[in-house]
């Protein structure tokens, strides 16, 4: 199976889950290429500079440095970055210079003749002759129980609103917001996770159920899971409120 991912070159967390993801896959499959978005962990597409401001005005001081320094510290030493994972396993990187609905972005996807798309942290919303230039189409990861917590930044509101479980669910993407039919779900108890924790293991658990999607796909034994469009909760971007509520409930970032 011909395997396209469509992802972000994250600096915190997805370079060693998407090494993972690669040295796991079945003999029958392969990542042919990558589609290696512009980086947008908060979902919308701003400057570099808008993005700091916005996140140091929201989550706080504290937030900002501690993740700043991350951030420089991936850039100082990033062996583990989405694009050098690529690299040490020879898959070419695709950085696409306009939209990815749009009909050249489209030809380069179809050239590459894939047989799935398999998006992780894909920060743009995909239309169906996207979809359509694959052989079964596309799946997504989501870390959340959906039909709950579509949206940005589950591993945020499941804590605000102090959640005891959460969990990850891989889905057959349609034109919506994550409201495909769902392939694999897995549940997870949040216990006493900071944020930062609870990121790194359903990204892990993530990556199984990704492969265990494509197993299912490859052998034809998908059972698909509803997720019913009136059970739907959905979250954009957290206010001051929030993060003042997230923090007087007990529950920490890292």
């Amino acid at each position: 199976m011909r395997i396209v991912i469509l992802t972000q070159d994250d600096p915190f967390f997805l370079g060693k889950n998407i090494d993972y993801l690669i040295k796991k896959l079945p003999a029958h499959s392969e990542v042919v290429a990558t589609v290696l978005f512009e980086v947008s962990p908060f979902g919308k597409r701003e400057s570099f500079k808008d993005k700091m401001l916005k996140t140091l005005d929201i989550f706080g001081f504290g937030f900002f440095m501690y993740y700043g320094f991350q951030f420089l510290k991936a850039k100082l030493s990033p062996s583990s970055s989405v694009a050098n994972v690529l690299k040490k396993h020879n898959v070419p990187v695709i950085q696409l210079e306009k939209p990815v609905n749009n009909k050249e972005s489209l030809e380069i996807i179809r050239g590459l003749k894939p047989d799935l798309l398999v998006s992780i942290g894909g920060n743009q919303i995909f239309k169906r002759p996207l979809l359509d230039s694959a052989t079964h189409g596309c799946v997504n990861l989501h870390t959340a129980l959906l039909p709950k917590y579509r949206g940005l930044m589950p591993s945020f509101w499941v804590l605000r609103y102090n959640e005891k479980y959460t969990g990850v669910s891989v889905f057959q993407v349609d034109e919506g917001i994550d409201s495909g039919p769902i392939i694999v779900q897995k549940k997870v108890e949040i216990g006493d996770r900071t944020q930062q924790q609870l990121i790194k293991d359903t990204k892990v658990i993530g990556m199984d159920c990704i492969l265990e999607s494509i197993e299912k796909i490859h052998t034809g034994t998908v059972e698909y899971i509803p997720n019913p469009e009136e059970e739907k909760t959905y979250f954009t971007f957290p206010t001051k409120e929030d993060v003042k509520a997230f923090r007087a409930a007990g529950k920490r970032f890292f």
